[in-house]
């Protein structure tokens, strides 16, 4: 069924102020590192012209991994292409973490030659560690990590203590390039399988954390504690009311726990919120978890597009009761967990991207870390050529276009008519609209008020599968000198316009 949109400026709400910086990403640590990540969809299965398959097996999904996973050298942080298309986004916050960072010794001595000690499965050498605080500097960017908190640093029933984390926070203090947040551990909750000593429990987890946020805020004041960043397992409710639908692998490890395992009763209060969210499990987890698994023709529904705000809205009271007062970070988000969907490196991705910006915007105020910036088929950027996909322009657009008042579009969410609306990131008087049309069959007619100036997205030659993305009908490529192209809108007169189907269009008046 078509829609029919009338927008009002003049009688908009305001609803809050949201962090300038809430578009934000992830940097894995084993890009760092470099180390095992998910390997690469083929271009047919990314165009859904060849189906993905995997075979399951009775050793569970650690098994599988070997044919699901690859290893990749280091993430050349120093890359000029890289760089720059990362400084186009403005100030944001970087974060470098991931199960990997859980395990990771910091070897800024260089003793070990490259092996791991005992009881640690990677290592971090003090020039990869550099580079790192040299990308964020050149950038403009904040910093956030978690700590090791692994086998090698102690037992389940031994107190965690900081010898590997003051190395991370001293060295970059002494740099000059502090770490700006932290979060203890990354995916706490899934317990043994993110990396923590054998038997570790959910209360040893809530005195370690205790014990890391006091060692933080007794040596390095100004760093921001953050946490629990769990994924799933909180009764998040998916789509409408389906429960068979998930938001994270949790559902395949030994042993998990929720949100209120790890933070009822700590001593050390959260200056931020944080948490994970991912639509679902991708085509690489889907045959140990079919129900977990949404296929590309869900990919525009709005039970999909409903769950990331309904992560928010499960979240929220938590933040209320947790961190009362703070802000709500997602400190890992992206269409499906195991490394993204075959359609994540498309433009039908970015129906679901600007739709969870707008609308964890409309909810509540935070961040949104996208994972990640240059990893898996879910990265902003391709991986070592870091050429830039659909999610990285649609994303770049909403950092120039969108302000930090958010106001009540008026509209209700429907098919067809996902309408967020904003101040005007150049400060002008005005407002910008964003209106998703989700249906990939009717057009949405919109009311403008006034002439406006016009941006539409939408997948080259129509294919919401394509991995080449258009603006007003002309695509978003780099240019010679991997020079950005033009993002210019057309001036949209008052009256009524229509917006073709699986389009996303930003108005500025």
């Amino acid at each position: 069924m078509s829609q029919f949109v009338k927008l009002n400026p003049e009688q908009l709400k305001k609803l809050r102020e949201v962090n300038p910086m809430m578009m934000s990403y992830n940097v894995e640590f084993a890009e760092v590192t470099g180390g095992t990540f998910w390997k690469a969809y083929t271009p047919g299965q990314i165009a859904g012209t060849e189906e993905f398959n995997v075979t399951p097996t009775s050793e569970g999904i650690a098994a599988m991994y070997k044919d699901l996973m690859q290893v990749y050298a280091p993430i050349d942080l120093y890359n000029e292409k890289l760089r720059s298309l990362a400084k186009e986004f403005g100030p944001v916050w970087v974060r470098v973490s991931g199960t990997w960072a859980t395990k990771t010794y910091y070897d800024f001595d260089g003793t070990t030659g490259g092996k791991a000690p005992e009881g640690y499965l990677n290592v971090l050498t003090k020039e990869q560690w550099i580079g790192v605080l040299d990308f964020v500097k050149a950038i403009g960017a904040k910093l956030i990590v978690s700590v090791a908190n692994c086998p090698g640093l102690h037992s389940a029933e031994e107190p965690w203590h900081p010898a590997e984390a003051e190395k991370l926070f001293s060295l970059s203090k002494e740099y000059g390039v502090p770490i700006n947040a932290a979060e203890f551990a990354n995916e706490p909750n899934m317990m043994e399988d993110t990396g923590f000593p054998k038997g570790y429990t959910p209360e040893h987890y809530r005195r370690d954390q205790d014990l890391f946020f006091g060692w933080l805020r007794a040596n390095y004041p100004d760093c921001l504690c953050v946490g629990p960043s769990t994924t799933g397992g909180d009764n998040v409710t998916f789509g409408k009311g389906d429960a068979g639908k998930s938001g994270g692998i949790e559902q395949l490890v030994r042993n998990s726990c929720g949100c209120a395992d790890l933070m009822e009763g700590t001593k050390e209060p959260l200056d931020v919120f944080s948490y994970h969210y991912y639509n679902g499990i991708s085509e690489r987890l889907a045959s140990v978890m079919p129900a977990g698994h949404w296929q590309a023709e869900e990919a525009n529904s709005e039970p999909y597009l409903a769950t990331a705000l309904n992560f928010a809205r499960t979240y929220a009271p938590m933040r209320d009761k947790y961190c009362p007062g703070g802000e709500m970070w997602v400190t890992e988000s992206g269409d499906a967990g195991g490394g993204g969907d075959t359609w994540a490196s498309t433009y039908l991705d970015v129906l679901r991207t600007l739709n969870e910006l707008g609308g964890f915007a409309s909810i509540t105020n935070g961040v949104i870390f996208h994972n990640t910036l240059a990893s898996s088929d879910y990265g902003f950027l391709a991986r070592e050529v870091f050429d830039p996909r659909p999610n990285y322009f649609a994303v770049l657009l909403w950092n120039r276009l969108m302000g930090s008042t958010v106001y009540d579009s008026g509209e209700a969410i429907r098919e067809g008519a996902h309408v967020f609306a904003h101040s005007r990131k150049d400060g002008k008087d005005g407002v910008v609209y964003l209106i998703i049309n989700n249906s990939l069959t009717e057009a949405t007619t919109v009311e403008l008020p006034k002439e406006a100036q016009r941006y539409t997205l939408a997948g080259e030659n129509r294919k919401v599968r394509s991995t080449v993305m258009t603006l007003n009908d002309k695509p978003l490529v780099l240019g010679a000198g991997n020079a950005l192209p033009e993002m210019k809108p057309v001036t949209q007169e008052a009256g009524c316009v229509e917006l073709a189907p699986g389009t996303c269009t930003f108005f500025v008046m």
